[in-house]
């Protein structure tokens, strides 16, 4: 076990320390050919920005993301660097398929900049066939592949609904969790292009819950009966000044029920016996996003840092106030070779909640690679993830009976080498083999990047119990 553990630990610390050195050495770019004789002086004045391409969104929602107008002074040294730059923008926005960018009528130093773009699909009706599990591999080998504990259905997105970057989406979920939901999104009210609004409301019930755990496994709940209801309303407040900060304030209406048997079972499942609790939350959050993709970042940096107050007024059945950071940094290492690191972390107050309230370790997006099968209860914590990428392959493949403009589907794979720590503080749930201790993991895996930035992750890690495992998951690990 010791051995296990230890290299581990070496992993984890190798990718940090080799990260750490290769980005000074090497995140530093040369200048392309020919650029380098240019001198620091030159530079061309944007005489006009023209958007060629657009038919459904609008042309100043594609300036406002650009952040590049007339009369905006380039130097020549940093041209194609600064048109690429604002190219990856707009892709960002996820509002195209793919974009091209041009320098033309060049008089003088005065230029006119032209982007042409290929809008995406914009109405998505999407099977549901989602799992109700935490990952796949629980579901596969713990749950025994039960397909009662799956939930279908269709969901709706229709993006881009008025031009202005706007999204709707609605969801008809049936199987173990049965929900219904409607949401709006407008990034722009104004005409800044600086405020936003938005609504949300959802409605969900189960047959099983999880209602307590046990030497870090998650223990289940089941009757013939609905035994929990879920609503939740609430509108969203957005402000955008810059374009890679963005504020938001999420103000939400929340009320939970569970059968008399929940409670009897484990009386601090909402705390107190109580079968029933609903409370306001109020969420403020601030993003900041530079990076060369948002939905699969190889150079840059994403940070995102929560305040949120559970409990308002009256409504205050469940009470706690939680800082949540999470920040992830990207680099070139050097050629088709990449580097990250990331920290996930939480502080919540008070330290006794009920057992609704101890999710930390294990849940959503907050885990360990390596510790899937686990669960880690607490009110705070902090997980350190270090990544070492390399492209092995990047190519096309035509599809048959597409559109032209959706017939070329782009594939990337990237080998990797990683390495985790973490740990999780709960002062209710103490002694089970991972709580209040330090946990590593580390493995080797490939990511599989596709269309509309998709991702497949196949990673084989081990963990310091000595567990070793294949893993499957279909979203970023920072």
């Amino acid at each position: 076990m010791a051995y296990k553990t230890g290299l581990i630990k070496q992993i984890f610390l190798f990718c940090i320390i080799y990260t750490l050195f290769f980005c000074k050495g090497f995140a530093r770019q040369s200048p392309p050919a020919g650029i380098s004789s240019v001198s620091d002086t030159a530079y061309i004045i944007v005489r006009n920005v023209v958007i060629l391409g657009n038919k459904k969104t609008r042309t100043n929602v594609i300036l406002r993301e650009l952040g590049l107008a007339p009369g905006d002074t380039i130097h020549l040294r940093h041209l194609a660097e600064t048109l690429e730059q604002k190219r990856k923008q707009l892709l960002n926005t996820s509002l195209f398929l793919n974009i091209t960018v041009n320098v033309k009528n060049w008089q003088d130093n005065n230029a006119d900049i032209v982007f042409e773009v290929w809008e995406r699909w914009y109405t998505f009706p999407i099977p549901i066939f989602k799992l109700a599990d935490r990952n796949f591999n629980q579901w596969w080998v713990e749950q025994g592949r039960s397909l009662d504990r799956v939930n279908v259905g269709v969901r709706l997105f229709q993006d881009n609904l008025t031009g202005r970057n706007d999204e709707v989406r609605a969801e008809l979920q049936y199987g173990y969790t049965q929900r219904v939901a409607l949401s709006y999104d407008l990034p722009y009210v104004d005409k800044s292009f600086r405020h936003g609004i938005g609504f949300i409301f959802s409605f969900s019930r189960n047959r099983e819950i999880n209602d307590s755990t046990a030497e870090n496994k998650q223990h289940f709940y089941r009757q013939d009966e609905f035994i929990r209801r879920v609503y939740t309303m609430g509108v969203s407040y957005s402000y955008r000044k810059a374009i890679n900060t963005r504020h938001q304030v999420f103000l939400t209406y929340n009320y939970e029920k569970v059968n008399d048997s929940v409670a009897i079972y484990n009386p601090n499942y909402f705390g107190g016996g109580r079968t029933m609790v609903h409370y306001l939350n109020l969420l403020y959050r601030i993003s900041y996003t530079r990076a060369d993709s948002w939905t699969y970042p190889l150079k840059g940096i994403m940070l995102q840092a929560e305040a949120e107050k559970m409990g308002l007024g009256g409504l205050s059945d469940i009470d706690h106030v939680r800082l949540r950071l999470r920040v992830a940094r990207y680099w070139q290492l050097f050629y088709k070779t990449y580097g990250a690191l990331g920290l996930r972390s939480q502080v919540k107050f008070p330290a006794n909640q009920p057992y609704v309230d101890q999710k930390a370790i294990g849940y959503q997006d907050d885990y360990l690679r390596g510790l899937e099968y686990n669960v880690v209860d607490g009110t705070s914590y902090f997980i350190v993830k270090s990544t070492l990428r390399r492209e092995m392959l990047n190519f096309r493949m035509k599809l048959p009976l597409v559109p032209k403009k959706f017939s070329a589907l782009p594939f990337r794979v990237m080998a990797k080498i990683y390495g985790d720590a973490g740990y999780a503080y709960s002062q209710r749930y103490r002694y089970g083999l991972l709580n209040n201790r330090i946990l590593y993991t580390g493995g080797i895996g490939f990511d599989i990047v596709s269309f509309y930035d998709s991702c497949l992750r196949i990673e084989y890690s081990i963990n310091q119990l000595g567990q070793k495992g294949l893993f499957l998951h279909t979203k970023l690990d920072m």
